[in-house]
């Protein structure tokens, strides 16, 4: 019976320690137009990767490109921040994930430029995923090509 109750204890205290990781999940804030349709399907690429995702339709995007300080040749329809790095266009989650081992430091935001077929939420039936790149840039604004992509992963 002792035996018993000790190793419920212990079950107890490893869900209590394991609570607070999932807790700590990273949350995208996204603002997207409420007349695109591909938003969405970036928006649920994020949640499927386990990410949490705060969803704002908004009028217009363009004051919060300008608050993440996205360089304007890097636009493409949604924009987002992810601990404090910015998101523009449909970054995949393995890009995201890239980004965010280096931080925010060393990497202000990432951007798939555009619209390429094939990135999440770009997805099109009977259509080849385009190569693209996910573009970084630095606090300094300088850019630099993060990671030669086709569709969701490394090309």
């Amino acid at each position: 019976m002792r035996r018993a109750a000790t190793v419920a204890r212990r079950t107890l205290l490893m869900a209590a320690a394991a609570a607070p990781a999932s807790a700590q999940r990273l949350t995208a804030e996204v603002w997207r137009d409420p007349q695109c349709g591909c938003c969405g399907g970036w928006v649920e690429h994020l949640r499927a990767e386990g990410f949490a995702v705060t969803d704002r339709v908004v009028p217009s995007v363009a004051p919060f490109r300008r608050m993440l300080g996205t360089p304007a040749e890097l636009l493409s329809c949604h924009a987002g921040r992810i601990a404090g790095i910015a998101l523009e266009g449909h970054v995949p989650a393995f890009a995201i994930r890239a980004a965010l081992r280096e931080g925010p430091a060393r990497i202000a935001g990432v951007a798939v430029p555009a619209m390429p077929v094939g990135t999440p939420g770009m997805e099109v039936p009977g259509r080849e995923a385009e190569p693209y790149d996910v573009i970084a840039w630095r606090p300094d604004g300088t850019q630099f090509a993060l990671l030669r992509m086709r569709g969701a992963a490394p090309a």
